[in-house]
């Protein structure tokens, strides 16, 4: 990972069901993110939900994407 690449966390399947019903959502709605993405932490497969943690200036901006 490179120091200016923003941080993807794989969320567990219980913190991926809070997000979903919190958003009321489901996970044909989020956004995607490719599976052979160079970002994504290891051991992630399709269907599992990725939460990437970007700093600007002061604050820490969080934006969701499931893996296809």
């Amino acid at each position: 990972m490179h120091i200016l690449q923003p941080k993807h966390f794989k969320l567990s399947e219980k913190e991926a069901d809070k997000l979903l019903e919190k958003l009321n959502v489901s996970k044909a709605q989020l956004p995607k993110i490719l599976s052979n993405d160079p970002a994504l932490p290891e051991g992630c497969n399709v269907g599992d939900i990725i939460k990437i943690e970007r700093k600007e200036k002061d604050k820490i901006n969080i934006y969701y994407r499931v893996v296809v």
